[in-house]
């Protein structure tokens, strides 16, 4: 017997990854493809600060009267550490991409100050205390596998798909031959995520 279809997706969160901002390619593609087919919808893709543990009482704040069943969240690289964190206290379906796995481990060694991506004039420090914040957040096992779909793509310059496809084993995985962090080829993508979530 198959499950009941997800009710349509009416709030949906977007969280960009480190050094990134809504100005990133595909929280950009997204707000394009919401603007033109459901402005109905409620659309958040926030400018997270360097704390974890800022980023996430933000992104808390910002959803705190969103309704429980209909909301959703996609997330890229941090953003889909965040997106998971954000997943597993609320029960909401989650599309992540490339998805950071041990993000305290693997930012450990950015300590100090840093440029943001898309705005080399924008520097922040990324503080010791951080690395503590994200490990203090990390997420344990998966209680809904179900409700996760991630995209990984095997020719990521930045993260080990290997670990990424691990950790995410029993959810709806597409695991992509070459490809990239950024996933480039987001728009061949977007479609599934968009049923998966659901938007259409």
């Amino acid at each position: 017997m198959t499950s009941p279809a997800p009710p349509r997706t009416t709030h949906l969160l977007y969280l960009h990854g480190f050094r990134s901002s809504p100005q990133s390619m595909k929280a950009q593609k997204m707000a394009a493809w919401v603007a033109a087919h459901r402005p109905d919808l409620t659309w958040w893709c926030p400018q997270l600060p360097p704390s974890p543990a800022e980023a996430l009482a933000l992104i808390e704040a910002g959803t705190r009267d969103w309704p429980a069943d209909t909301r959703a969240v996609m997330g890229s690289s941090l953003g889909g550490f965040y997106a998971t964190v954000v997943a597993e206290a609320h029960g909401c379906r989650a599309v992540l991409i490339n998805p950071a796995v041990e993000p305290a481990r693997d930012l450990a060694k950015y300590i100090g100050e840093l440029t943001a991506w898309h705005d080399p004039t924008d520097r922040f420090f990324f503080r010791a205390e951080f690395v503590d914040e994200l490990r203090a957040m990390a997420p344990g096992p998966l209680r809904a596998p179900s409700r996760y779909q991630v995209w990984i793509a095997k020719g990521d310059e930045v993260l080990d798909w290997h670990e990424m496809s691990a950790r995410y084993a029993a959810t709806d995985l597409h695991l992509l031959d070459g490809g990239d962090h950024a996933l480039s080829d987001f728009d061949a993508h977007l479609p599934a995520m968009r049923r998966f979530l659901p938007l259409d």
